[in-house]
């Protein structure tokens, strides 16, 4: 058994061995929870009993790919900027495209997820996404509250256990960013959110944020696009002028409500506000840049360390359309070959911001797999190489009791202007869809003392 597996067996047996003082610590969990503000709608931001670990080997590979990657990930926008073609192959909306082509004012995007999935000493990338990289507050507060938990102060006789990250370095890499802009004191910060009728997780970890700036010194609100205002060159929320929009939607639901002449817009191209991460970020959420990645006729030129983490961590991937393309050095005609090679493959939307969904190709029959091809051929669509993930087994509490759940673990390391500081683990469903054990899991370094 390895080091992670002996370390998650432990845990475990820690739990089972004396079922009333778990049931004591399960009800303590749940009002320390409420009293961190860690429930959302009646629901635990974390549905697990146990922290999700990750070895120091895994983390440090992690860190290393991870940035490696967020350097190749700059540089192909870089280059989707500067050449029409690219830009082209990028699958946009107009709008998404003359707001990528406006200066922001700065030039590193403050924070950005890559979602991966971690297996043993391997790991592979699933998405890249640049904007707040959601699960920073939460993962922080979370390894805060289990550090001290009973089961983990029994757990750390064993092994040693290191806290991954915490919300200071998206702070510094927002307040680093103003600076570069041009700002020259304390930034009044507007965290943009559409305000929903309802909390979820990301909402409520926007009023989080606020909270954590306030406490800092700064002025912080979240607000809704339908309350700015500008006039006379300043963003206006009511009384409050805002310098930096800390931007918690997406560019593209965005721009499915609002056109180009919003207030948000118009202070953005007249440089007039900070936004954070920028609009041109949106083009890091498109999978279209993972087939830009993975094609070598595009990254021939980047540094090796760069090439070597897109062939190690980076599923081969490309546009779904009629014409020929390359795999494995082999030109291909891709229609065909999706075709004939439905296990291996998946289909997924460009952007997941629609109603569009993902096909996994070893899970449906033939018929089913040709009616998603051509989907997939009438809109924006990638073809994905199938990468196993092992689902992971977890305690979770049971109306009070200790039952197991075996659920698929998505490990985000959180990149603050490049660098990696830390990680998340996202959990879901191995069947996907709703699940009541769905959300987001404590993470720690493991190290055996």
């Amino acid at each position: 058994m390895t080091q992670l597996g002996e370390a998650i067996a432990r845990f475990h047996r820690i739990l089972d061995q004396d079922k009333e003082r778990t049931a004591a610590w399960m009800g303590q969990l749940r009002e320390q929870l409420a009293s961190r503000q860690l429930v959302v709608n009646g629901r635990p931001v974390s549905p697990v009993l146990r922290p999700h670990f990750l070895t120091r080997r895994q983390y440090s590979h992690l860190v290393a790919a991870g940035e490696a990657l967020s350097s190749a990930i700059d540089r192909v926008r870089a280059l989707v900027l500067s050449r029409p073609q690219l830009m082209s192959r990028m699958v946009m909306l107009p709008a998404e495209k003359m707001l990528a082509a406006v200066d922001p004012g700065y030039t590193s995007e403050v924070a950005a997820l890559l979602e991966t999935h971690v297996n043993n000493g391997s790991m592979h990338l699933t998405a890249p996404l640049a904007d707040m990289p959601h699960g920073v507050l939460y993962g922080e507060a979370l390894a805060d509250l289990f550090y001290d938990a009973l089961p983990v102060k029994e757990f750390r006789k064993r092994y040693k256990l290191s806290k991954p990250g915490t919300a200071k370095p998206l702070l510094t890499s927002i307040l680093k960013v103003w600076k570069d802009f041009g700002g020259k004191s304390a930034p009044n910060v507007a965290i943009l959110d559409f305000g929903q009728p309802f909390a979820t997780i990301d909402s409520h970890e926007h009023v989080l944020l606020a909270g954590l700036m306030r406490s800092q010194g700064l002025i912080a609100e979240v607000v809704s696009p339908d309350q700015l205002d500008y006039r006379n060159g300043v963003l206006r929320r009511g009384d409050l002028t805002i310098d930096v929009v800390f931007r918690g939607v997406r560019a593209h639901d965005f721009l499915m409500r609002y056109d180009l002449t919003h207030p948000l817009v118009r202070a953005y191209r007249d440089r007039k506000v900070c936004v954070v991460n920028s609009f041109r970020a949106e083009m890091t959420r498109k999978r279209a840049l993972l087939a830009l990645l993975s094609d070598e006729s595009v990254t021939e030129s980047f540094p090796a360390e760069e090439r070597k983490a897109i062939r190690d961590t980076l599923p081969w991937t490309r546009i779904v359309a009629q014409g020929k393309t390359t795999r494995q050095g082999q030109t291909i005609d891709l229609v065909d070959y999706v075709l004939k090679n439905r296990a291996s493959l998946i289909l997924r939307p460009n952007d997941d911001s629609g109603e569009l969904h993902s096909t996994d190709g070893s899970k449906v029959a033939d018929a089913a797999w040709e009616r998603a091809l051509g989907a997939a051929l009438r809109n924006p669509f990638v073809v994905q190489e199938r990468r196993e993930s092992s689902p992971v087994s977890f305690p979770v509490d049971n109306y009070g009791e200790v039952a197991y759940r075996d659920l698929t673990v998505d490990v985000a390391p959180h990149a603050f202007l490049g660098k990696v500081r830390g990680f998340s683990a996202r959990l879901s469903s191995p069947q996907g869809g709703f699940s009541s054990t769905g959300g987001l899991a404590p993470t720690f370094v493991l190290e055996s003392k």
